[in-house]
């Protein structure tokens, strides 16, 4: 439970100065930061206001009894006169927002919630709106489990100027009950993170299966399912740290950046499994570096940056895929050759995401986006994920657009640690394993018959030579025995 929350004081000012600057009478956006359960606190990193939407309407709006006219720009008006207003928000817009910038913060950074600049009377009005929206925020970035059933509803009131800070807790019911205030104060928190970072190599082998069940299995399902199973084999692993094993819950006491190599054990090969499986019918090879980075709050356990780390890797191959698979309109399609090129006729391609690979016959090589990194506030990152055909210059819009930043106009400040894209491969087995599928399922068994069938090609000596080597070494044992006795 989080019963304090510190504000990053110089992000969060330059949010007060800029809602100020524009007197809006609502607003309503994203609260970056972390939760600590280690800690029982909260830090805030900064907000990030939602975009309009799709017909340039903002996504929170005033609603009240009471004149007021905002298309003459008229200013918000008091306490006093506005007590019956409301607020009427897009719930839907802002967390598709969320849902977008999660993909773009990095390990011990998250969408922790939303902030609200309204009067009060507007505020009050609006607790069960507000308490949806930040539930409909929480299931929209729900990659990885996370042990914190609560989310930050921050409220910036105009008149009289102050922050305010509540805990919503993700009930399956909202009620009143659902918010409750926490203390909240603004200090120095971005430039007390450290940074940690990882470089993780990793090759997936998963199979195909030919059930029932597996009759619509598209890549998509497989590649979900396979990331799942290994986020539990990922989230056990050991770590060194600057070549050290982490072992207990101590603090990092050194400043610059922490490079952490994780140590995960020797797996079964799938590859193998599946060639003496009856039902599989081919196997989808998963391979690639993925980069991460982590920040750590100086109080917090360097096991807590691990954990972080992980979330991260787990978080960054689903983001991947789902951008393959909400960019269907870019998908390719297969080839006759077997190999992807961009489709011309999307109505009689398939995307590639959807393509059932239990009737898939011929391989195919798909690459999914590369992630890079952009510099974002006091020595941080956050990170996007280009095409193969993409250019750093699809960063500048995705910025703006959904973290209102701009790009450095030095390039060489963009990290690209990902030399090359990750690879998804499907290999058919119709050729292979079809085959098997009619032997002795056990592998070892099917061993024992290559090795009978190598046995049985190798020349054979006739029983006939045999019987004539044995008589002849037999008649000269005699010869030699007899030789022998008479010299004695």
């Amino acid at each position: 439970m989080v019963k304090a929350v510190v504000g990053d004081e110089t992000q969060l000012q330059l949010a007060e100065d800029r809602l100020s600057q524009f007197s809006l009478p609502a607003q309503v956006g994203l609260v970056i930061g972390k939760l600590s359960s280690y800690l029982e606190r909260g830090f805030v990193f900064d907000l990030v206001p939602t975009p309009q939407n799709d017909a340039g309407q903002p996504v929170c709006s005033v609603l009240e009894a009471s004149k007021f006219d905002s298309k003459k720009g008229s200013k918000p008006k008091s306490r006093t006169s506005d007590s019956s207003s409301s607020l009427v928000i897009d719930k839907d817009w802002v967390a598709e927002h969320a849902r977008q910038v999660s993909r773009m913060v990095v390990g011990g950074m998250k969408v922790v919630g939303i902030y609200v600049w309204a009067s009060e009377a507007a505020f009050k009005n609006s607790t069960m709106v507000l308490c949806q929206t930040v539930k409909g925020v929480a299931e929209a970035i729900s990659f990885c489990d996370d042990d914190m059933d609560e989310r930050l509803l921050i409220h910036i009131c105009y008149s009289p100027r102050r922050w305010t800070c509540r805990n919503c807790t993700l009930s399956s019911n909202i009620t009143s009950s659902s918010l409750q205030p926490c203390d909240f104060k603004m200090g120095r928190v971005l430039t007390s993170l450290q940074t940690f970072k990882c470089l993780y190599n990793f090759d997936l082998r998963l199979p195909i299966y030919q059930g029932k069940a597996s009759n619509s299995q598209t890549l998509s399902d497989v590649l979900r399912n396979g990331i799942s199973i290994y986020a539990k084999e990922l989230r056990g692993a050991k770590a060194l740290i600057d070549g050290h094993l982490v072992v207990n819950d101590e603090t990092c006491k050194t400043d610059g950046l922490h490079e952490v190599e994780l140590l995960l054990p020797f797996m079964k090969d799938m590859y193998i499994e599946a060639c003496s499986q009856k039902d599989v019918v081919g196997v989808v090879s998963f391979t690639g570096s993925v980069c991460s980075f982590s920040f750590l709050n100086s109080k917090e356990p360097i096991s807590q940056a691990i954990a972080d780390i992980k979330d991260d890797i787990i978080r960054s191959l689903q983001s991947r895929l789902d951008i393959i698979c909400d960019e269907a309109d870019g998908d390719l399609g297969l080839t006759d050759d077997g190999i992807m090129e961009e489709s011309n006729d999307l109505s009689s391609e398939k995307p590639v995401s959807q393509l059932v690979l239990r009737s898939l016959r011929k391989n195919c090589n798909l690459s999914l986006p590369r992630r890079v990194f952009v510099p974002w506030l006091a020595g941080t990152f956050i990170s996007d994920y280009l095409q193969s055909s993409e250019t750093l210059e699809v960063l500048k819009d995705h910025c703006v657009e959904l973290m209102s930043m701009e790009t450095p106009n030095d390039a060489s400040t963009i990290l690209e640690p990902e030399e090359e894209a990750l690879r998804v491969i499907t290999r058919s087995f119709w050729d292979v394993v079809v085959p098997y599928s009619s032997a002795p399922s056990s592998f070892e068994e099917k061993s024992r018959e290559i090795t009978s069938a190598e046995n049985s090609q190798k020349p054979t000596k006739s029983p006939n030579v045999n019987f004539i080597a044995a008589v002849f070494f037999l008649l000269l044992s005699v010869v030699v025995g007899y030789m022998l006795v008479r010299k004695s």
